[in-house]
């Protein structure tokens, strides 16, 4: 088991690497995977269910505690990115494919790598975790509200549909993860060393077949929609930071919310992309599981040398 477990924290570390690596091949060499399409969904079901097993009743505890901070960061969480990825596809113009597609990554809820970046970045992890929590929980009814509101005059997107199929890919698995971790507590935690590899494989897997199933439109979309997945994330940091701040928080806790906004759960909007509207839908997506990790690792990295000194509310970790 150690030794599984240093591997596990090798592939981990090179998420980033192994992502852009795979994704290149995905793309000179379409054909060999584009095919598995069908899997992408059942790969970020596989994600969902590792990030139900790292779960409990104690992630939602804070809200009894602190509701201000936790209510605070769902609602900047579901107000920020998804009008930011409006305004950036008015701003350039995207094609509508696009557009829809970088509104939906920012409807999705927070990626499990924000609790992550929080721990590194020495801010309030608690926090992070349970807003996560509740933005999973929320996501079957929020996110299909929020974008179509947003995108509907451009797409036709049946609701409901969407709904059953958050509720399948993302808060099924989680639900099934956090009971078997109630059950089987003991086996759960010797086996969670390994279960962040499981998921990387997943997700770059996943993008991969993304990345192949748009290679032919990619060629001719890659600038704009790497301009506007760059554009998009930036903002999101930067009014995620703003706002927190503004409304009264801690350094730890603005910290802890800017990557609940920053990081997406971009692998949930490529499997809906897919599902309901097309692959190059899906682009956005693809660019941003890339792009988000690049950015807060630089952000925690640098947090990490640079931490709180205004005397906010530590996290229950102690960081």
């Amino acid at each position: 088991m150690a030794f599984l477990e240093k591997i596990a924290m090798t592939i981990t570390k090179l998420f980033p690497v192994w992502l852009i690596f795979f994704s290149g091949l995905a793309f000179l060499y379409p054909d060999t995977i584009k095919h598995q399409g069908p899997l992408v969904t059942y790969l970020l079901g596989t994600i969902m269910l590792g990030m139900g097993l790292s779960m409990s009743v104690d992630d939602f505890k804070l809200v009894l505690s602190r509701p201000r901070d936790v209510i605070i960061g769902i609602v900047l969480r579901y107000l920020i990115m998804p009008t930011v990825g409006w305004g950036v596809a008015k701003l350039l113009g995207l094609p509508p494919a696009l557009a829809a597609g970088l509104i939906l990554v920012g409807c999705c809820p927070s990626g499990t790598a924000s609790n992550v970046m929080s721990f590194l970045a020495k801010a309030d992890t608690a926090l992070s975790v349970t807003v996560s929590s509740f933005n999973i929980i929320l996501a079957p009814l929020l996110l299909p509200a929020t974008f179509l509101l947003l995108a509907g005059a451009e797409v036709h997107v049946s609701a409901q549909a969407m709904f059953l199929d958050v509720v399948k890919i993302v808060l099924g698995p989680v639900i099934l993860g956090m009971v078997l971790r109630g059950l089987f507590s003991s086996f759960v935690d010797r086996i969670m060393k390994i279960v962040p590899v499981i998921s990387v494989i997943a997700i770059i897997w996943a993008i991969a077949i993304v990345v192949a199933m748009s290679a032919s439109k990619l060629v001719t979309v890659a600038l704009i929609a790497f301009a506007a997945v760059a554009l998009h994330n930036a903002l999101g940091l930067l009014l995620g930071y703003g706002a927190s701040k503004a409304l009264g928080m801690g350094e730890r806790q603005a910290r802890a919310i800017t990557f609940e906004i920053g990081i997406e759960m971009s692998g949930l909007a490529v499997v809906l992309a897919i599902a309901h509207l097309e692959p190059l839908a899906a682009v956005p997506g693809a660019i941003f599981s890339v792009w988000h990790n690049f950015t807060g690792s630089i952000i925690a990295g640098y947090w990490a040398n640079n931490p709180p000194t205004d005397g906010s509310l530590p996290d229950s970790t102690g960081v």
